[in-house]
Order: C-alpha cells, then structure tokens, then sequence
C-alpha cells in the first residue's frame, strides 16, 4: 500500500495528432509567441486609435491565448507530454 504521500502516476497514451501537432509546434522558438503576444496588444492599440472599438477588443483578447500557447510550447520542450508512456 502506497503512503499518502507517494505519488503514483498514471494516464493515457498521446494520441498520433497531438504528437504531430507539438513535433511542429516545439520548432517555433519561444519568443515567437511572446512576439505574436506583443503585436496583438499594438494590433488593438492601432485599432483603438483608429476608432474601430469592437476589432480593438477582439484583437486584443489575442494576447492571453499566445501567451497560454508558449508556456505549454515552453513546458512540452522542457519536459515532453508523454514521457511517462514512452518510457513503458
């Protein structure tokens, strides 16, 4: 029996996609999502000065997302997404 504070790791397989879609992602450099970040907060920033108030929002909603993006990019290069399955 295991003792409550050993922790026993499980889970599932990565399916084909994923693996593909981060074997191409993990080619983009880290600074490429904080850059695409950056250009949708200047995007919005034009498009508030040019009057255009529901696009400014929208792009500007962009900049999370990309930043979400490199983390995951950051955390799947640092340490893998399936390593405990590929390891089996």
């Amino acid at each position: 029996m295991p003792s409550p504070t050993s922790t026993i790791v499980t889970g599932q397989r990565e399916d084909e996609l994923t693996s593909r879609i981060e074997s191409q992602t993990s080619r983009l450099p880290s600074s490429g999502y904080l850059g695409a970040a950056i250009g949708s907060m200047a995007g919005s920033a034009v498009l508030k000065i040019m009057g255009k108030d529901s696009w400014a929002l929208f792009v500007g909603q962009w900049a999370p997302a990309f930043l979400i993006m490199g983390v995951y990019n950051k955390l799947v290069k640092q340490h893998g997404s399936d390593r405990y399955s590929r390891a089996a």
